[in-house]
């Protein structure tokens, strides 16, 4: 059986705020296995890098764990602390943010920047952790690597900055990566570069890789697994195949229908009407509902469970219970959300 690295169960997160309790991460079961490659998608505002961040423990002070437990490598760490959580950042689990000079001290040259994170978490000699800062520099795609460990941030380009922020976050050889919109700053092409890297990344040193991103264009390029969140909950989850080619809820039929390969004839898109719900007081039954077309008078009502289409997809519709009357969904869908998956694979 494959190694599981990260369970989070049951988990819910909220902060408590001057209008009240925002409910941001709500009931979320989710398993990440080793060398697997989770993406994670959905609107801004839905929960994604709140429950990525929660693990690193890097919420502010009005955040909490409201319920569920966080099992990361076998090890329970729901109650850790910050500086405790400390221990196994680098070592266990790493963080790519969607700036890189957020994360690179832009007076400091970027070897030494990576030779420090190594020296923190391990213990090795200078010269040891500069050979390894070369190294992982080069692994990252890094030309030059001996003569560029020297340059402060400024010198690289963004898409290079966005490898040596890798190559911090991959120094001291963690199990997980968590990347939270890596390429969204990007361009299209620097973009499928560092995408190719972490596909390169995964089969090179078999690192689990959680991917964060509200582009399914891009998720479609190196998904294993997705999981769909809307208003701080999951709600489908399969492997990149179920979602491409036989997504079931009706939002995540809205998030494909939002993209560009599915605009009409006319150059329209298709916006998924509306706005998601406050989590200050999310409604009751299907938070979607109100935006849902296709929505029955008991998603107003009651929230839908987990209903299981194969052995690994899962959807969170009534649309899915056996007593639902039958909907298709768009024709459109049909015809191109598999062949965007198929052009992803070829590239």
């Amino acid at each position: 059986m494959q190694e599981t690295v990260l369970e989070l169960k049951n988990y819910s997160i909220s902060f408590n705020t001057s209008d009240g309790e925002v409910q941001a991460v709500r009931n979320v079961n989710l398993s990440v296995k080793k060398g697997e490659i989770l993406c994670i998608v959905g609107e801004s505002g839905c929960g994604k890098t709140v429950m990525c961040r929660s693990v690193m423990k890097l919420l502010p002070p009005n955040a909490r764990i409201k319920s569920g437990e966080i099992i990361l490598c076998g090890e329970n760490i729901t109650s850790y602390k910050r500086k405790k959580m400390e221990k196994l950042c680098g070592n266990t689990v790493s963080m790519v943010f969607q700036d890189p000079m957020l994360t690179l001290n832009p007076t400091i040259p970027v070897g030494r920047q990576i030779t420090e994170a190594i020296i923190k978490n391990q213990k090795v000699s200078k010269e040891e952790a500069r050979k390894r800062a070369i190294e992982m520099l080069k692994l990252v795609g890094i030309p030059d690597a001996e003569q560029r460990y020297d340059f402060q941030p400024h010198f690289f380009s963004g898409g290079m900055r966005q490898r040596c922020v890798l190559a911090i976050a991959l120094a001291c050889e963690p199990k997980l990566l968590f990347a939270d919109e890596a390429t969204t700053a990007l361009d299209v092409t620097v973009e499928a570069k560092i995408l190719d890297l972490l596909l390169e990344l995964r089969e090179k040193i078999g690192i689990s890789i959680v991917f964060v991103s509200h582009d399914l264009g891009a998720v479609a390029r190196i998904a294993d697994r997705v999981a769909v969140m809307y208003a701080g909950k999951i709600i489908e989850i399969g492997t990149a195949e179920d979602i491409y080619y036989d997504p079931r809820h009706p939002y995540t039929w809205g998030l494909l229908s939002s993209l560009p390969v599915f605009a009409s004839d006319e150059g329209s898109l298709n916006p998924i009407p509306g706005m998601p719900p406050s989590l200050l007081n999310p409604p009751p039954g299907d938070a979607f509902a109100i935006r849902n077309p296709w929505a029955l008078a008991i998603d107003y009502e009651k929230e839908p469970p987990m209903f299981q289409v194969s052995d690994t997809h899962y959807a969170a519709t009534w649309l899915l219970d056996r007593r639902a009357p039958k909907v298709e969904r768009p024709s459109f869908l049909n015809e191109k959300s598999g062949c965007m998956k198929e052009k992803s694979d070829e590239r």
